[in-house]
């Protein structure tokens, strides 16, 4: 379906999340990869605590091919992939499924990643500045998506409680103990106003 090595070009923006039961596929990456949406089976168990503790039901599974390291020393596995239609920060999320296939243990303190290829250890590592921007997009990213639902809330909220224009134009009708009195018994246009009969004579 996919090259492996021209694969991992569009994978290069990888979040590692060894706390995920899954392996997450954004559309988006896979539009980039130009992988036809015929690939994915259909599939109706939802999922959990990927969209801030929402319930999500993946379009379907897609199984591709995984490269990690160069040319001289890699290791390619087929992995299958959760494919969802929402936007994500990174270009796909690889989880418990990906660790325990390639049977790759972490260290989160450096940064870097290792396991066992056809020509020895691989390592993976990546720059501390490039960890620190992509949590930061991904902060920015769960903000403007827990602001964008507050609006909507509000919005929601605001409306239910607008008043009602026709409840105004009620209040207004006269109560009951009210008289009309003429405001100019001699003017032809009869204008009048209503005054309660309950004041006192003050």
């Amino acid at each position: 379906m996919v090259d492996p090595i021209v694969g991992t070009k569009w994978l290069a923006k990888v979040l590692m999340d060894g706390g995920s039961g899954l392996n997450i596929m954004y559309t988006e990456t896979l539009n980039a990869m130009g992988i036809d949406r015929a690939h994915i089976r259909p599939t109706g168990a939802p999922f959990h605590d990927i969209m801030l503790g929402k319930k999500t039901v993946p379009l379907g599974q897609v199984d591709l091919p995984i490269t990690f390291k160069g040319l001289s020393n890699y290791r390619v596995e087929t992995l299958t992939f959760e494919v969802v239609g929402f936007l994500g920060t990174y270009h796909s999320i690889l989880g418990q499924p990906c660790y325990a296939k390639f049977m790759a243990i972490p260290n989160y303190t450096y940064l870097i990643l290792k396991m066992s290829g056809p020509g020895g250890v691989i390592t993976i590592s990546t720059s501390f500045q490039c960890a620190y921007e992509c949590k930061g997009e991904c902060c920015d990213h769960a903000v403007a998506i827990v602001t964008s639902r507050e609006i909507a809330a509000i919005r929601k909220e605001v409306t239910k409680e607008a008043p009602d224009p026709k409840q105004f134009a009620r209040s207004f009708e006269p109560a009951e103990g009210t008289k009309e009195v003429l405001i100019d018994p001699g003017s032809p246009e009869g204008k009048v106003v209503r005054i309660g009969t309950m004041l006192s004579s003050k």
